[in-house]
């Protein structure tokens, strides 16, 4: 087998740090994942480039933020142009596989928030689209029965087996499947085929699906059959195994819907603990009091104590399907003999509010529930047990992969290599930065929020554009960010020097690629 080592990259959609077993989570049980940590380092501060999924994402494949690769928000896409640490691993010879959600271009028909396809049609922009096929998550490629052919390379990918959307009904190659296997398809896709239950939560729903035609088991099946298709190759892989869950809707399949009961769960962070909510929030808040609903599904809201317990107990669900999916991946790795020679990673794109002040989903407030992810990096060169408070992002992993393999990043990589404390060294960061841009107009905010915070081992910074409060929390003493100190005059000293450091990051934002090749 290669010196090089294989790599089994597992990512989760919407899983916040705190959810799992080896990361202290009271009910959850996660053994499969928590064995993986048992080999490996955990990471207990690690924190998203951008808390939502496509400019994440982005940001993992490219080392690059948000404003720099141009997939901004969810909605847009990366540009085919784009260089990634996937293309940098097969051109070294890797052969490179994404198997479940990818989300690097957008998977539905519908028109951005506050605009028609009109109006887009109408719209002049700074940059001429390329003419490139951006359609390829896109659910008109997979009406037809069949298998729809994918065009590889795919940022970088040699195999693609494409899951697009969440929850029960999820689409790309995975529906094409679920057509061929499930001989009454079309009545597992209909509501009035609900199961009863008793949830009030929204977006909770009781599926029909079986366990094995569940997405869930989809991306374990496709996985093993990948890792399979390996034995007896000489060259390296990287796979990126996604799943979609635990994201919201709420539809754990057969026993994991009631796996967990939402008794068993407790709101520890009610939004009574905020000392001084900030606009948003007191938005939220009133929002619930007076019953106004989302304006798109994905849009934060406050519910009810009981509303956000049943949110836990259904993601909890999902979550140990997830962990029992791992287990069998991992399994057939051990089983082929690839185990001795594969890093396994595992981590999020964002996490969750899930009832931090009453709140559930993500959105423009950059709390730790939805910014602070978990991440794990278990390696065959030390198989042992470890924890590490070094500051990392998402935006690192691309040169911390490149690294392990001994491959430079490509110019413009702004991501730094934490691989040294994969194996107990020192962390590389002294504070870093996280970018949010929405797409509409949200949360009571009158234009699309821009928002950047910065990251210390302290301090949480917050600057929203054209907003006349931000935030300001002491994270050594207020972990649970409940107190906002940007009005205090106690703090004007460390929220002025966070500005200039924030200054600093801003500045530093200016794309070195490509490099010049003449002198003027």
């Amino acid at each position: 087998m290669s010196k090089r080592p294989n790599f089994l990259f597992l990512i989760t959609d919407q899983q916040r740090a705190d959810w799992l077993g080896c990361y202290g989570h009271p009910v959850l049980k996660t053994p499969n994942i928590d064995a993986i940590a048992a080999k490996g380092t955990r990471f207990d501060n690690f924190h998203v480039a951008s808390p939502v999924c496509m400019p994440n994402r982005a940001s993992l494949l490219t080392g690059r933020y948000p404003s720099h690769h141009g997939l901004r928000h969810n909605g847009c896409r990366l540009p085919l142009s784009a260089n990634t640490f996937v293309d940098q691993l097969a051109e070294a010879g890797y052969h490179t596989a994404a198997i479940g959600k990818s989300h690097l271009q957008p998977f539905t028909n519908m028109p951005p928030m506050d605009v028609t396809l009109d109006q887009i049609a109408a719209r002049k922009d700074a940059w001429r689209r390329d003419d490139g096929d951006y359609g390829q998550e896109e659910p008109g490629r997979y009406t037809d029965d069949g298998r729809y052919a994918f065009k590889t390379p795919y940022y970088g990918y040699q195999h693609v087996d494409m899951v697009t959307t969440h929850g029960d009904r999820c689409g790309g190659h995975y529906r094409q499947w679920f057509r061929e296997n499930a001989d009454n398809w079309e009545a597992l896709h209909d509501d009035a085929n609900q199961l009863p239950h008793g949830y009030s939560c929204p977006q909770a729903y009781r599926t029909p699906i079986p366990e094995n035609l569940y997405p869930t088991a989809y991306v374990r099946d496709r996985a093993i059959d990948y890792l399979d298709s390996r034995l007896g190759e000489e060259d390296p892989f990287f796979s990126f195994v996604s799943f979609p869950d635990p994201h919201h809707p709420f539809n754990p399949p057969g026993k994991y819907w009631d796996m967990y009961d939402p008794d068993d769960f407790d709101i520890t962070l009610p939004y009574s603990a905020h000392q001084n909510p900030t606009p948003p929030m007191r938005w939220l808040d009133d929002n619930l009091k007076n019953g106004v609903g989302q304006k798109i599904p994905q849009t934060a809201m406050m519910l009810s104590d009981q509303q956000i317990k049943e949110a836990m107990a259904l993601t909890a669900g999902m979550m140990a399907f997830v962990d029992d999916a791992v287990g069998e991946i991992v399994a057939a790795l051990e089983r082929n003999g690839q185990l001795e020679n594969t890093v396994i990673c595992y981590t999020s794109d964002h996490g969750d509010y899930l009832g931090d002040f009453n709140m559930l989903l993500k959105g423009a407030l950059p709390f730790r529930g939805i910014t602070r992810v978990l991440f794990i990096w278990s390696d065959p060169d030390n198989r042992t047990a470890a924890s590490s408070d070094a500051l990392a992002s998402t935006v690192d992993l691309a040169a911390t992969i490149l690294d392990r393999v001994g491959i430079e990043p490509f110019n413009g990589n702004q991501g730094k290599s934490f691989c040294g404390a994969t194996a107990g060294a020192e962390g590389v960061r002294d504070e870093l930065l996280i970018e949010y841009n929405d797409g509409g107009t949200r949360l009571g905010f009158e234009t699309p929020a821009r928002v950047r915070a910065l990251i210390t081992p302290k301090w949480r910074y917050t600057m929203y554009l054209d907003q006349d409060w931000g935030e300001l929390y002491d994270l050594s003493a207020d972990p649970n960010e409940t107190l906002n100190l940007w009005d205090s005059a106690d703090h004007f000293a460390a929220r002025g020097h966070l500005a200039e450091r924030m200054t600093h990051h801003l500045t530093a934002q200016m794309d070195e690629s490509p490099l010049p090749d003449r002198i003027a």
